[in-house]
């Protein structure tokens, strides 16, 4: 993080963490937890958590637009795997509806 870099990141955990686990458990727990103030992207670089988005057509590193598109692959086709698993309470066609937005994103962070 020599402060020079003037893209914008991916955050290597943007699938597993964010707003929307902060907010859940402030929700829960009635714990709000900060935003990291840097974080590791999907190029390996270590920067300030500003510097990183979640929407494919603002993130300007290409190492970063590619990990983001290959993790959102990956993404749904856990989910798709978990689609009529014994003990999944989720419908079958919600579940594709959800690994559908994620190959949707992956494509945009593709196309980038």
């Amino acid at each position: 993080m020599d402060g020079t870099d003037g893209h914008i990141h991916v955050d290597t955990r943007m699938l597993r963490d964010g707003p929307a686990v902060r907010g859940m458990l402030a929700a829960t727990f009635g714990l709000v937890g900060d935003a990291p103030s840097t974080v590791t992207t999907g190029c390996g670089q270590r920067v300030p958590y500003a510097m990183t988005s979640r929407r494919p057509e603002s993130v300007t590193c290409l190492p970063c637009r590619e990990h983001a598109a290959v993790e959102h692959l990956r993404q749904a086709e856990r989910l798709e795997r978990l689609a009529g698993s014994p003990g999944t309470t989720v419908p079958d066609e919600q579940v594709r509806r959800a690994a559908d937005r994620l190959r949707d994103l992956a494509r945009r962070f593709a196309d980038g």
